[in-house]
């Protein structure tokens, strides 16, 4: 209930913000002054805002977001052990991979994962569960740590954020540009927008949305491949492949939708088109091919 009610008033708060956006910038519709044809710079500036605008915001809040989605507590003062450990093994694949120290947080769980994300680089967060540290050796965490942190060193969350955005804003052009010659042709509405307008738009969306999520789980499938080498270079390839037989044998909890691609084990799709982390097999065959 908690991440539903989460989700709601996000997703509110980004409308209301890029709607002001919107106003200041004086798109007040995507049609020319006697609403009749399309105004073209409006229409994309519209799905700009929308497009690229809710990715950012969604970047720029994904450490808030990911904390409360998951429950992960940053660790402000190691208590034990376990967490000295913990915050010195960041910290030491933090240095070798040249960013500053992420936060450090452990999210309760008792499957296996781990995600790291944050609007920079050097602003980051890097989770593990409960799951993991009680699950796997010290030497396999050190590997899945080196994984995540190798993603903040790759600047990934940017780069899918950029995608994400660019990919959004294709989508949401192209929707309504579908929705206004269905209104304009099929039903021979001659001005302004009617509800084949907005029922075409809202169908054409959702169709164009899938296709091109497609492009975006394939960055993110290339970007995991990339992860598990940076994993291997700053904890040992064999310590690298460990940690990913590890994660073959057992089950792994999904993350929330909005963290999964952000994982070290990553939930499938309904299939390969629409995974955000390729199988685990094949991590394991890339990792076994790359020399040392």
């Amino acid at each position: 209930m908690k991440r539903v009610f989460l989700f709601i008033v996000t997703n509110i708060a980004v409308l209301v913000v890029l709607s002001i956006v919107l106003s200041l910038l004086g798109v007040n519709s995507i049609l020319d002054q006697q609403g009749v044809n399309l105004n073209m710079g409006n229409l994309l500036v519209f799905s700009a805002v929308f497009g690229m605008g809710g990715s950012f915001i969604s970047l720029l809040m994904s450490k808030w977001m990911a904390k409360r989605l998951t429950g992960a507590q940053v660790i402000e003062n190691p208590s034990s052990q376990v967490e000295h450990w913990l915050v010195q093994t960041v910290g030491h694949h933090a240095q070798a991979a040249g960013i500053a120290m992420p936060e450090v947080a452990i999210f309760p769980s008792e499957s296996p994962n781990a995600f790291a994300t944050g609007a920079r680089r050097d602003k980051a967060l890097v989770a593990v569960s409960a799951g993991l540290l009680r699950g796997m050796t010290r030497e396999e965490a050190e590997a899945v740590i080196g994984h995540e942190v190798s993603h903040v060193a790759n600047g990934d969350m940017i780069t899918l954020t950029l995608i994400q955005g660019v990919v959004n804003t294709f989508v949401i052009f192209l929707s309504r540009v579908v929705g206004y010659y269905v209104d304009r042709v099929v039903f021979k509405n001659e001005r302004g927008v009617g509800p084949a307008f907005f029922i075409t738009s809202i169908v054409a969306q959702i169709v164009f949305g899938i296709l091109a999520s497609t492009i975006v789980m394939w960055f993110s499938r290339q970007r995991e491949f990339r992860a598990d080498v940076g994993g291997a270079r700053l904890a040992g390839r064999e310590n690298m492949i460990a940690a990913l037989e590890r994660l073959k044998g057992g089950a792994t909890e999904p993350l929330p939708d909005a963290m999964s691609a952000f994982g070290i084990a990553g939930g499938g799709g309904i299939s390969r088109l629409f995974m955000s982390h390729p199988p685990l097999e094949e991590r394991i065959a890339a990792l076994k091919a790359t020399a040392g």
